[in-house]
């Protein structure tokens, strides 16, 4: 088992006064690291399944993952991440060219019970957040390199 650091600065300056700033998140006992460059075609594609089942090739155990980062390597087209929960709620990310999105897991249950949604906002509750199942992508216009790294225990 190891540890994952991740650093995360941000450095501006802007009319001689500094905004930026620094965070720095540890996730301990990570014994498993997936990190793939997929190419996301114009068709929509699963990228990545979760349960409770033993995990396998493109297959994790939603409670033990607790870190996920894509980045989108083209230089000019974007790519649509949709994330998928057991209640079949979805949630669509622009993800755009050269850009990365980061999904830290629940500290203690990963990607179990993270999210909810509704067409409707007052409906949507943190008492009813689902556990991720899948994750889908597709690119813009044309194919986009995406790297995907995702950690777990």
């Amino acid at each position: 088992m190891a540890n994952l650091t991740v650093t995360h600065t941000e450095d501006i300056t802007l009319n001689g006064q500094q905004f930026g700033g620094t965070t720095v998140k540890a996730f301990t006992g990570i014994n498993e690291i997936s990190k793939r460059i997929l190419t996301i075609t114009t068709t929509e594609c699963v990228i990545g399944t979760f349960s409770a089942a033993a995990a396998s090739a493109g297959h994790y155990i939603a409670g033990d993952v607790r870190y996920i980062r894509f980045t989108n390597l083209d230089s000019g087209n974007f790519i649509t991440l949709t994330f998928r929960n057991q209640d079949n709620d979805e949630v669509a990310i622009k993800l755009d060219a050269g850009q990365s999105f980061i999904w830290n897991g629940d500290n203690a249950n990963g990607m179990s019970a993270v999210f909810n949604a509704t067409e409707d906002a007052d409906a949507a509750s943190s008492t009813n957040f689902g556990s991720l199942t899948n994750i889908q992508a597709d690119a813009d216009t044309d194919s986009c390199d995406l790297e995907v790294l995702i950690a777990s225990v």
